[in-house]
C-alpha cells in the first residue's frame, strides 16, 4: 500500500493515535477507510502500542461517507464497496487493545459507525453524533444498525436510525452513545489520559477480556462462559500472571509492572 495520505498512526508513551486528516470534514472514501484499516492492523501488531485513540482533529471526528463518490454507485457496485468499508471498520473493532474514540464536532453516518468500533467514546460538549442515512433514502451500511443496537438497545437504535436526527452530547451521554463528555478543547487529552491508564495494564489479560466480552455477546450464555473459562485458564501460562500475583502477595494490589509476555 502506498504511503498514507489521510490517516497516520502516531505513538507516544504506549498510546497509538489513529489520526484522520482529510480536509475539510474527514469524509470517508475508499482511500481513507483503507488507510484506517492499515493503521488499525499496525496498531494491533506493534508491541509499543498498548492502547489506541481514534481522533479526527480539533474540528471534526468524521462527518460521514463521501456522498459524492457513493452517489455514482449502483447496488451491485455497493456490495463490494460496503464489504470493504465494513472490513476496515471491523479491523478497528478487532484491535486486541483498548480503543477510545475522541469525538469533536460531528461524528455522523460512517463517522459514528467508526466511533462505534471503539471500546469507549469521549465526546466534546459541542459535538453531535447520529446516523442520518435515512434522510438520503438508505440505511446505515457499516455497522450502524448492528453495533448501535448492541450498544443502546433496539428501541433507541431504531429511533436514531428511523429519524436520522443529530444527538447532542448531553443526550448522547444519557442514552449511552458516549461514555464521557468533556469541554471540546479537552477531548483528545482526556482520551489519551484514559488510554494511558489502560496502557499500564497487562496487555494479554486486556486482550483476553476484550475478546471474551465482544465475542461472548454474540453467543449463548453457556458458550460465552466456556470462552471466558478457556481464556482465563490460558492466562495462567503467562509471565504477566505470575508477576501480577507475586506483586499482589508481596506489595498489595495495583503495583505490578507488566511486560506483555
Amino acid at each position: 500500500m502506498a504511503e498514507p495520505e489521510f490517516v497516520t498512526l502516531q505513538v507516544e508513551d504506549g498510546v497509538g493515535t489513529i489520526r484522520l486528516d482529510r480536509p475539510k470534514m474527514n469524509a470517508i472514501d475508499e482511500q481513507l477507510h483503507m488507510e484506517v484499516r492499515a493503521a488499525a492492523l499496525e496498531a494491533g501488531k506493534r508491541e509499543d502500542v498498548r492502547a489506541v485513540v481514534v481522533y479526527g482533529g480539533e474540528r471534526v471526528f468524521a462527518a460521514g461517507a463521501d456522498i459524492k463518490a457513493m452517489s455514482q454507485l449502483d447496488g451491485h457496485s455497493m456490495v463490494a464497496w460496503g464489504r470493504e468499508l465494513t472490513d476496515s471498520f471491523t479491523a478497528v473493532q478487532e484491535i486486541p487493545k483498548p480503543v477510545i474514540a475522541a469525538i469533536t464536532g460531528y461524528a455522523l453516518g460512517g463517522g459514528y459507525e467508526l466511533a462505534l468500533c471503539a471500546d469507549f467514546r469521549v465526546m466534546g460538549a459541542g459535538a453531535k453524533v447520529g446516523q442520518p442515512e435515512i434522510l438520503l433514502g438508505v440505511i446505515p451500511g457499516a455497522g450502524g444498525t448492528q453495533r448501535l443496537a448492541r450498544l443502546v438497545g433496539p428501541a433507541k437504535a431504531k429511533d436514531l436510525v428511523f429519524t436520522g436526527r443529530h444527538v447532542g452530547a448531553e443526550e448522547a451521554m444519557e442514552i449511552g452513545l458516549a461514555d464521557a463528555v468533556v469541554p471540546d478543547a479537552e477531548v483528545y487529552e482526556t482520551a489519551v489520559a484514559m488510554a494511558r491508564k489502560f496502557a499500564a495494564g497487562p496487555p494479554l489479560a486486556l486482550a483476553a477480556a476484550k475478546r471474551a466480552i465482544d465475542e461472548g455477546l454474540d453467543r449463548p450464555l453457556r458458550e460465552g462462559l466456556l470462552l471466558e473459562s478457556r481464556l482465563f485458564a490460558e492466562l495462567f501460562d503467562t509471565e504477566d500472571q505470575a508477576t501480577g500475583m507475586r506483586s499482589f502477595l508481596e506489595n498489595g494490589p495495583g503495583k505490578a509492572t507488566f511486560t506483555g509476555r
